[in-house]
């Protein structure tokens, strides 16, 4: 895996384009107001929580549920080394939530909560429902700690396997705008995770494929993804992809640095 990742990235280091190459007035605002905007609110309060888990060296039973991590060899964890390799750093939680903001989202969706300091991010946004979904016992009680500390209810934490738990979900006619794919790292349940969610995407709305490159098996989803009818538009910044579903934007592709 290690191999096709640097293999992975080398070749996107080669395609990568800069603002000279965008031509569509949709992309180039895009690529300055979300990719290379930089003065982001500062979410101090919700960094010190992220500091508290990265310290914490109690253990808990965390099963992997979706991919094999490669950073653990069975369950018992402590909570210092599961923060350190399972939550997206603060640069990424920032990008998600300028670009949940840039499509004004109302209804927000997180597969993946992990111990939801990604969550809080999204939760900061003005009139926005976050709905996130977690299978893992040991990550529901402390993210659910986490948003009970800010008092946060406007996020709505779905528990159980999201293989159930996200079909019925669905069954609410409620459009979605935003939309972030980080659980399982596999093939097969990124495909039928995107198929379920697209159905309930708004005409403005963006998903995001986290860890496009983990494994070969993540990267032909990937390439599967954004060539799908309901795709409009695509960014690849190696580490994610993101996928518009305005068809005002013709099937656009573009591969950037982040």
């Amino acid at each position: 895996m290690r191999f096709f990742q640097v293999k992975s990235f080398l070749n996107h280091w080669l395609d990568v384009v800069d603002e000279h190459s965008i031509h569509s007035p949709f992309f180039f605002d895009f690529y300055y107001q979300v990719i290379r905007k930089k003065n982001d609110p500062v979410f101090i309060e919700i960094e010190k929580v992220r500091g508290r888990l990265l310290s914490n060296q109690s253990f808990v039973n965390a099963k992997d549920l979706g991919a094999a991590s490669p950073h653990f060899k069975g369950a018992k964890r402590t909570i210092a080394r599961i923060a350190a390799t399972s939550l997206n750093e603060e640069k990424q939680c920032a990008l998600f939530y300028r670009i949940a903001r840039y499509v004004e989202a109302k209804h927000i969706l997180e597969l993946g909560t992990s111990f939801g300091i990604t969550s809080l991010y999204f939760s900061k946004i003005e009139d926005a429902k976050v709905t996130t979904f977690e299978g893992n016992p040991a990550m529901i009680n402390i993210a659910q700690t986490n948003f009970d500390y800010f008092n946060q209810k406007n996020i709505e934490l779905i528990e159980g396997n999201i293989d159930h738990t996200l079909s019925d979900r669905l069954q609410n006619p409620e459009k979605i705008d935003f939309a972030l794919i980080d659980a399982n790292h596999q093939y097969e349940p990124t495909i039928r995770y995107f198929n379920l969610i697209a159905k309930r995407m708004s005409d403005h709305g963006i998903m995001v494929i986290d860890d496009i490159y983990y494994s070969e098996g993540m990267a032909h989803a990937w390439n599967e993804l954004k060539k799908h009818d309901l795709v409009y538009g695509s960014i690849d910044l190696f580490r994610c992809g993101i996928l518009l579903f305005d068809l005002n934007l013709n099937k656009q592709h573009f591969i950037w640095s982040h």
